[in-house]
């Protein structure tokens, strides 16, 4: 990989790939395997500084998986400090964790603040017992709702809640209940995903045999438009398919790197980092990934070098997931191409048929062109 590039200001990803229980819906990178986490946190600090000359600073830092929050307070805080040796990490970083709700004990919630955490992003999934029974969460309703509430208590001014919707048996009046509940919370954002069934996950695996059914098109289709109307009349913004934030200022600054090709690094199992015309991706494997930084070097997969054709395509697609869309000046500054001189004809087509907006040079998905985001990147 190329050695002489930096950016003043990363996005910081690293991957915790440790669970209690996989759920049944799950297809992210994780282990049950408890006993490897002080192994894993000492190769993640050899990880990251493989790459303290290519990544200088970074102004976001989130700790996913997996469940971070499976980690203890004193390795999370030991954990930072190692993160702030390496990189200069920016004043007002938003620094973010992902918490299942059955370890946000207030005494572990203090210690995530004072190790610099300012924001937290809730596994909340459902508040009916039923349901996060059938999703396989190790958690209940009065879990979240402690969670959250104990997370306010403890100073957090940034909670997100993550919920999941169209699932087999959810009808409109239960989920828009859902969303009233969170609500009540009043979260800085929520994220809310559609039920996506997984090959090789329990519900993958039902789904194939043909004992789990799932709502049909049209009806995820409404399950979309409805959390969208509601939320946007209940002042969030829809920034991106599955995101809302109370607020411009309150969306996710590291997940917004994601969608506009800024620069972040991933470290851990499984986790992809993104650096000028080139992306490159971990083992999915714990224990190769072990393996690799034993020996000193790093746990790359593989690398892939994009050519301008290929940041163009990916450019549109990430654009055309957010409710900013495609700034045309931009666009042309980036890849020296008139976006409607080569796809007017296809953009004129979608904003007919009100997918999309054109003004003010900027390209932009309506509501009902979020819902149909990977459509529109096939301009």
């Amino acid at each position: 990989m190329r050695t002489d590039t930096t950016t003043k200001a990363a996005g910081l990803y690293i991957h915790v790939p440790f669970c209690v229980s996989k759920c049944a819906y799950c297809n992210f990178y994780s282990v049950t395997t408890l006993d490897l986490i002080p192994s894993y946190l000492a190769a993640v600090k050899r990880e990251m500084s493989f790459y303290r000359e290519r990544f200088t600073a970074v102004d976001t830092v989130y700790l996913g998986g997996g469940t971070p929050s499976i980690l203890t307070g004193m390795q999370l805080d030991d954990l930072m400090g190692i993160i702030h040796e390496t990189f200069s990490v920016a004043p007002g970083a938003e620094i973010t964790i992902e918490a299942n709700p059955g370890d946000c004990s207030p005494d572990f919630l203090g210690t995530l603040r004072a190790a610099g955490f300012n924001r937290i992003s809730i596994g909340v999934q459902s508040f009916d017992d039923t349901l996060l029974s059938f999703l396989g969460r190790r958690h209940s309703e009065s879990d979240a709702i402690n969670a959250v509430m104990n997370s306010r208590r403890a100073g957090f001014a940034n909670i997100g809640l993550d919920l999941i919707y169209a699932l087999p048996g959810q009808n409109m009046d239960h989920w828009t209940a859902t969303i009233t509940k969170a609500l009540s919370f009043e979260p800085e954002h929520l994220s809310c995903y559609e039920l996506t069934i997984e090959p090789n996950t329990p519900l993958g695996k039902q789904f194939s045999a043909g004992t789990l059914t799932v709502p049909p098109e049209d009806r995820q289709f409404d399950f979309f438009m409805t959390t969208s109307e509601l939320l946007e009349a209940s002042g969030y913004v829809h920034y991106e398919v599955s995101n809302f934030a109370r607020g411009w200022d309150h969306v996710s600054r590291h997940n917004i790197k994601y969608w506009r090709h800024v620069p972040y690094l991933g470290i851990g199992p499984a986790a992809h980092s993104f650096l000028g015309n080139q992306r490159w991706w971990n083992h999915r494997s714990l224990h190769h990934y072990l393996s690799d930084i034993g020996h000193g070097n790093p746990p790359v997969s593989d690398i892939e070098q994009l050519g301008s054709d290929e940041l163009m395509t990916e450019a549109i697609f990430l654009g055309m997931r957010t409710r900013e869309g495609i700034d045309l000046d931009d666009f042309y500054r980036r890849f020296n191409r008139n976006l409607m001189d080569e796809k007017g004809k296809a953009l004129k087509d979608f904003e007919l048929q009100g997918l999309i907006t054109i003004g003010r040079g900027n390209v932009a998905p309506t509501r009902r062109g979020l819902a149909l985001a990977d459509t529109l990147a096939l301009i």
